[in-house]
């Protein structure tokens, strides 16, 4: 999960209409050292997510991700796209939990626009991240405000 940088400004709410998409985030080969990573940064140490020989004594095949490390990779997606200052809200459902050696596809897709008083506007976008078997892992909805 290295950080991206983007050279490219992000869209104008003119150039966006419904039905376009992010570039889709992959993030491959998730592994317990992102969920170790994540622990350390959120702070939130469940051993059910670090621990296997816990997480198998409550019939789980091994440890499992962090809802909110899904969450916050969807939240990446948007920030990536329309810049870290567009979004306004973010709704996600978490369908089912992440395993380590999946591959995990991040998309956003814009289904509204409303256009601002004076400059740009608010876009709806729609949520969702896919394993490589086709799994929902995560649906949402988010708001961003574009100029």
């Amino acid at each position: 999960m290295s950080p991206t940088t983007s050279t490219s400004a992000p869209p104008r709410f003119a150039d966006l209409a419904v039905g376009d998409a992010a570039p889709p985030l992959v993030i491959e080969n998730l592994s317990r050292t992102h969920f170790v990573r994540y622990a350390g940064a959120s702070g939130d140490f469940n051993p059910m997510h670090h621990d296997d020989t816990i997480a198998a004594s409550v019939g789980n095949p091994s440890v499992f991700g962090h809802g909110m490390l899904t969450a916050g990779l969807m939240a990446r997606v948007v920030k990536d796209w329309l810049g870290p200052e567009a979004i306004r809200k973010i709704n996600v459902r978490f369908a089912k939990q992440v395993w380590p050696g999946e591959t995990l596809t991040f998309t956003a897709r814009v289904t509204g626009r409303e256009a601002a008083e004076l400059e740009g506007g608010l876009v709806e976008l729609e949520l969702a991240a896919t394993n490589q078997d086709g799994e929902q892992k995560l649906t949402g909805t988010a708001t961003a405000a574009v100029i």
